[in-house]
């Protein structure tokens, strides 16, 4: 990722939403599951399995915001989460690129639909998501999930 791609991100995470927040995400995912079948294809398994791995961080992360006892919603995404992290290693083991690409349609398309609720002026999301911040703690910097460089784009 460029300086330029990285300071972007950063101003677009910091004034968005909790569904903006949620539609950057998936983006990483769908982005880290393109990378890692076009690594698949090349045959650099070192690449695939750290595309892998920092999907695998992603879904983790996006499972652990839900709230489970929120409702049928909430039940349904931690099913998708669950079914993406077996698809990940699945296709790990099967070194299927065909199955990265797969899943990788999927969570665009639900990355879509939640799209169009940020869209549609849903302005604090639906139940999954984590309630919003306390005023006294807006000044909290959230410490980044990577410490190390990384190059990816959505």
């Amino acid at each position: 990722m460029t300086p330029t791609d990285l300071a972007y991100r950063k101003t677009a995470a910091q004034g968005a939403s909790g569904l903006g927040l949620l539609i950057s995400l998936y983006d990483t995912l769908a982005g880290d599951l393109r990378r890692a079948a076009d690594a698949q294809r090349a045959h650099d398994l070192e690449e695939r399995a750290k595309q892998l791995r920092h999907a695998l961080q992603i879904v983790g992360f996006l499972e652990n915001w839900v709230d489970a006892e929120s409702g049928e919603l909430a039940r349904q995404m931690i099913a998708f989460y669950a079914r993406a992290r077996r698809v990940i290693l699945n296709a790990q083991a099967k070194q299927s690129a065909e199955m990265l690409e797969e899943l990788m349609n999927e969570t665009l398309r639900t990355r879509q639909v939640w799209q169009g609720l940020e869209l549609g002026g849903m302005a604090y999301g639906p139940e999954i998501l984590p309630p919003a911040r306390p005023a006294q703690y807006n000044h909290y910097q959230v410490p980044p999930l990577e410490l190390h460089r990384m190059s990816w784009t959505a």
